[in-house]
C-alpha cells in the first residue's frame, strides 16, 4: 500500500493528500499507482473545488494548523490520524504534489515512487533541481556588508571564480516528495536524515499572485498542462 500528499497552498492553506493503493501489477507496470485522491483543507470552498476534479474531502483540517505559518507536518499527521481512526489504515508512502508547482510529467512521479520503494535505508525523497549557480557563489549582508555564505568572509574574492569550480548545489523544487508513513509517526518529522536526492527537470513554481500570468500564459503556449494530472469530472 503506498500513499500520495499533494500539499495544496496558493493564497491560504490548503493541502492535497493523495494516497496511493498500489496493486502489485500497478507497483510493477509504474501506472495507475496512484488511483485515490483526498484534500486536506479547512476551507469548504476549497473542499468544493476539489471534489469538481474527482478528489475526496471527508474532513476539514483544523484551523489551527491550517495558517500560512504551519508546517507540514501538522497536516500530514492530522490527515494520518484520521485514516487511522475511521478507516482503519495507514499508507505505506505519502506522495507529496505540492500544486504551487504544478507542471509535472506523470512518469516523473511513477520513477519517484519506485526509486525509494528500492532503497530500504531511505527515510524519504525529495525532487531538486539544479541551481542556476552554485550556492557557494552566494552572499548574504550583514550590517550593509555583504559576506560569502558559505565562507561567512567579507573578502568576497574566492566567489568571483568561474561557476565550474565550485559544487554543484540544488534547490528543492515540490515537484514529487514520497514520504515513509512509518517514519512519520516513529520520529515526528515528515522527512529525516536520509532523503534521496531525486533530479527533475527545472519546476516552475507559484509562490505569488503575479505568477499566475505566466501560468496561463504557459497553459496557453502548453495546453495539456492544465489536464496532464488530473481530469475535472462530469
Amino acid at each position: 500500500m503506498q500513499g500520495a500528499v499533494t500539499g495544496l497552498k496558493p493564497f491560504t492553506s490548503v493541502a492535497v493528500l493523495r494516497i496511493v493503493e498500489e496493486s502489485s501489477r500497478g507497483i510493477r507496470s509504474g501506472r495507475d499507482v496512484i488511483d485515490r485522491v483526498l484534500v486536506s483543507t479547512d476551507s469548504k470552498h476549497y473542499a468544493g473545488i476539489a471534489q469538481e476534479y474527482g478528489a475526496e474531502t471527508p474532513f476539514l483540517r483544523p484551523v489551527a494548523i491550517s495558517g500560512d505559518t504551519s508546517g507540514d507536518y501538522e497536516w500530514i499527521k492530522h490527515a494520518l490520524d484520521w485514516l487511522q481512526d475511521n478507516e482503519g489504515y495507514q499508507p505505506e508512502y505519502l506522495v507529496h504534489l505540492r500544486p504551487t508547482t504544478p507542471f509535472r510529467e506523470v512518469s516523473y512521479i511513477e520513477s519517484a515512487i519506485e526509486t525509494i520503494r528500492n532503497e530500504d535505508k531511505a527515510t524519504a525523497l525529495r525532487s531538486l533541481h539544479e541551481m542556476c549557480q552554485s550556492s557557494y557563489k552566494t552572499f548574504e549582508i550583514e550590517d550593509g556588508y555583504i559576506k560569502t555564505v558559505f565562507l561567512r568572509s567579507s573578502d568576497i574574492e574566492s566567489a568571483n571564480r568561474p561557476r565550474q569550480e565550485f559544487r554543484i548545489t540544488y534547490d528543492a523544487n515540490g515537484y514529487v516528495d514520497v514520504i515513509k508513513t512509518s517514519y512519520v509517526i516513529e520520529n515526528k518529522k515528515v522527512h529525516g536524515d536520509h532523503v534521496i536526492g531525486y533530479i527533475t527537470p527545472c519546476a516552475f513554481e507559484v509562490d505569488a499572485q503575479e505568477d499566475f500570468e505566466y501560468l496561463e500564459y504557459l497553459i496557453s503556449k502548453n495546453p495539456e498542462y492544465a489536464t496532464r494530472l488530473f481530469k475535472r469530472e462530469g
